[in-house]
């Protein structure tokens, strides 16, 4: 699934699924330039392109892509993985992020609208500038089934169905230009949190490197637009297009009933 050649900006990659994929596309010799407010303490390959970036500061964004248009022109695909609604779950030994949304503290909202679907939002501007001017590109906004089905938190439910909303609604308008928008879901990650928490049953696990997987997949099919608007499972696209994760095995895609 070669990438040489290709330019991919990665949002939210110091960590978690966001730097399985800017890791993953890197190992398929995409140009990965990797965003993220601690990018430069990240375990990603020496190749990937590191551009630190808070994605709920504007001018930080506006400069970050006026250097990649600088420095790399074209931009292929972007990869929306900057998200906030993670952090901070336990507060004052109290598991918060599972409370009723009375008691939801309002940075969350802000972590999970601000910091996910608005730069998602503002990010998925700035590419598809150039790649409408090109008439080709894919944006890829990662989701999760909570955009379809309670998962705990309100405001997780609210986050990814509008991220899934404005997958549809961009496609919509980017696809007479031939650029493509979809929506990941990847499974159960073996994130760094999800390995430290130790209460997961790994049995049909990903690696945050499959996405990646997925990724350049979908980079890689003259059909993709066919796809776009859409929203993708991660393992089910393994299953279309006959890849398999970095260990060799072939995850389960799961369904609305397993979530």
């Amino acid at each position: 699934m070669s990438l040489d050649g290709r330019t991919v900006v990665v949002t939210g990659a110091s960590r978690g699924v966001g730097r399985g994929i800017a890791a993953e596309l890197a190992a398929q010799r995409a140009t990965v330039i990797a965003t993220g407010r601690t990018i430069a303490a990240a375990d990603l390959p020496a190749s990937v392109v590191r551009a630190a970036c808070d994605h709920t500061d504007d001018a930080s964004v506006d400069a970050l892509f006026e250097r990649i248009e600088a420095d790399h022109g074209h931009i292929d695909a972007l990869v929306n993985s900057a998200w906030g609604g993670y952090e901070r779950m336990v507060e004052d030994g109290e598991f918060t992020w599972a409370a009723p949304f009375w008691e939801q503290p309002v940075w969350r909202w802000r972590a999970m609208l601000d910091a996910g679907v608005r730069a998602a939002f503002v990010a998925s501007q700035h590419a598809a500038r150039s790649m409408v001017r090109a008439r080709r590109g894919l944006i890829v906004n990662v989701s999760h089934w909570a955009a379809r089905k309670r998962i705990g938190n309100v405001i997780y439910g609210i986050a990814k169905a509008a991220t899934d909303k404005l997958t549809a609604d961009v496609a919509a308008e980017l696809r007479p230009f031939g650029v493509a928008a979809i929506a990941l879901y990847p499974g159960l990650v073996r994130t760094e949190a999800v390995l430290a928490a130790g209460v997961f049953d790994l049995s049909n696990s990903e690696s945050p490197e499959l996405t990646g997987r997925a990724v350049a997949a979908l980079m890689n099919d003259p059909d993709a637009l066919a796809l776009s608007g859409t929203v993708q499972v991660v393992a089910a696209l393994a299953e279309r297009y006959g890849f398999t994760d970095i260990d060799g095995k072939q995850p389960r895609a799961l369904t609305l009933r397993d979530v």
